[in-house]
């Protein structure tokens, strides 16, 4: 599906966020782990890598609308987004969780436009945030969905975001089930 990846250039805000996240993702994978609170509805993504073959994990917010689970690439196209669509294959694991296998099914932007749409739509609107953080910026969707802030925006604008930040349903694979009820 690399039909959906947008330019590889970040914009300020975004390379400054990387660099943040550098420093605090070690602290964030061990407050996951240890089942402590982040403040943010996070989780573990642990993938392969694509050149390395290594496994890599990285903490993520999950977006969780109508029983289904999303990820969005709030950074744009860095490393885990690369990886998962190599492999398409990861593990979640939810704060104090245990590791549940999962498929990532990336979306094509005119779908993951509409979940995102629709992942804000009830709640309120934010004029103050779209004055602050400009017309085309916007934190990552689940931390908006968390916090029940809206950014105001058309459906267009949502998938040119999501051409920006491709976002991936995480689907559990059989495997991440428990047994059967008839067997």
């Amino acid at each position: 599906m690399s039909g959906y990846r947008a330019s590889p250039r970040l914009d300020v805000r975004n390379r400054m966020a990387g660099r943040m996240l550098r420093l605090f993702n070690p602290i964030t994978r061990r407050l996951i782990s240890a089942g402590l609170p982040t403040g943010a509805p996070n989780v573990l993504l642990t993938m392969r890598g694509r050149l390395s073959g290594k496994i890599r994990t990285v903490p993520i917010g999950m977006l969780e609308l109508d029983g289904r689970s999303f990820v969005q690439a709030s950074y744009g196209e860095i490393g885990w987004v690369a990886n998962l669509r190599a492999d398409g294959e990861a593990t979640v694991t939810h704060p104090g969780g245990r590791p549940i296998p999962v498929q990532a099914i990336e979306l094509s932007p005119e779908e993951a436009g509409a979940v995102l749409r629709r992942a804000l739509q009830r709640f309120r609107r934010s004029r103050v945030m779209r004055a602050l953080l400009g017309p085309n910026f916007r934190p990552p969707i689940g931390v908006l969905w968390r916090l029940r802030i809206r950014v105001d925006g058309t459906l267009e604008e949502y998938i040119a975001e999501a051409r920006r930040h491709p976002l991936f349903e995480l689907r559990p694979t059989d495997a991440g089930r428990g047994p059967s009820p008839d067997g």
